[in-house]
């Protein structure tokens, strides 16, 4: 049994794909609707069934491949960085000498304080020095410090 595909099963594909697109907003349904409607407008044109399907197949990933980061980034572009991710960038005042092979180390940023290291092992930072955050790793802050100038 073929499973013939008209313009009018495209359509409705769409629209499933569009509500599913809407409930997950997960960004990954929405471009095979773009390809079950170019699949559609073929059907429509009197394209075969082979025709129909490589064009949603065709369609769908080059949607997927080359516009899905471009909406990742625009869609996240408004999202604020909260908690810990928030501190990335920022400057701190060391408290207590960062040195990674004596595990020492202290940071206060906001009034709290934080553990802090830095990268490599070889490089110690010490009290009163102006760091910047790079990154979180668990409970600790990896800091790089502050260059003058």
């Amino acid at each position: 049994m073929e499973l013939v595909m008209g313009p009018f099963i495209w359509l409705a594909l769409v629209a499933v794909l569009l509500i599913i697109e809407a409930v997950t907003v997960g960004l990954t349904t929405v471009w095979f609707a773009g390809g079950a409607l170019a699949a559609a407008i073929a059907s429509w044109l009197g394209a075969g069934q082979a025709v129909q399907w490589i064009l949603f197949l065709a369609v769908s990933l080059v949607l997927l491949i080359f516009t899905r980061p471009l909406a990742v980034r625009y869609m996240n572009r408004e999202v604020s960085r909260t908690n810990v991710d928030s501190l990335i960038g920022k400057r701190a005042v060391v408290i207590q000498e960062i040195n990674n092979l004596a595990q020492t180390g202290q940071v206060r940023i906001n009034d709290l304080e934080w553990m802090a290291r830095t990268k490599e092992d070889e490089c110690t930072i010490p009290e009163k020095a102006v760091v910047i955050i790079k990154e979180v790793k668990g409970v600790k802050l990896i800091v790089e410090e502050e260059k003058e100038g």
